[in-house]
């Protein structure tokens, strides 16, 4: 009888078969595990210098120098100006505010692949929803005044559809998974866009 024989070389055969490479880690897990070993503080000064730069710096230089390309006139008013620096000045400061919130409060940071781990809404966001998107819709603003920049202009007016696009499509129904009921309560009680301040619960 061979029947052990014929076992123990299929058993050999087996052993000879090169063992699958393992998966590469990949996902939000390794994603965060690489994270946090970095400090809070640091990955929002990241988030939030990288942004800003290409936001309101990069995007609006391609499109003021688009605009003076199109039509190389300006009408510039002095009190314009004066406002538009302000107004993106005061706008600064609040997306710096809502930073220091989201990293106090909400133990993160505002890219979903490194979100917040609490539901906040005190501070500016008792005020607003979004008040992070909303201070940089103001910030295109002030510089397209500041600079008095038809470019700059386009690039606000195309830029409020796509932000809200982005908020009521991605980031709602996102929050609404992550954080329940609260966050339901929430929407029933603070706006969007336009700031308002918050209601005194009785």
């Amino acid at each position: 009888m061979n029947g052990p024989s014929v076992v123990a070389s299929q058993a050999v055969e087996e052993s000879r078969k090169p063992e699958p490479a393992p998966a590469p880690r990949t996902g939000s897990g390794s994603v965060a595990v690489v994270l946090a070993r970095i400090p809070l503080a640091v990955r929002m000064l990241v988030y939030g210098t990288t942004f800003l730069s290409f936001v309101l710096i990069l995007l609006p230089w391609l499109a003021h120098r688009a605009g003076l390309a199109l039509l190389p006139w300006r009408m510039e008013i002095g009190a314009a100006r004066a406002v538009g620096w302000v107004l993106f000045a005061a706008c600064l400061a609040a997306y710096a505010w809502c930073s220091v919130v989201l990293t106090r409060r909400g133990r993160g940071a505002y890219v979903e692949f490194d979100p917040p781990r609490e539901f906040v809404a005190v501070g500016p966001y008792g005020w607003c929803r979004n008040p992070l998107a909303a201070s940089l819709l103001g910030g295109l603003l002030g510089l397209a005044m500041a600079f008095s920049s038809l470019g700059i202009l386009l690039l606000f007016l195309v830029a409020i559809p796509l932000a809200h696009a982005q908020v009521v499509l991605l980031e709602e129904p996102l929050l609404k998974q992550r954080f329940g009921q609260p966050y339901l309560d929430y929407l029933a009680r603070v706006p969007r866009w336009i700031p308002r301040p918050p209601r005194r619960t009785p």
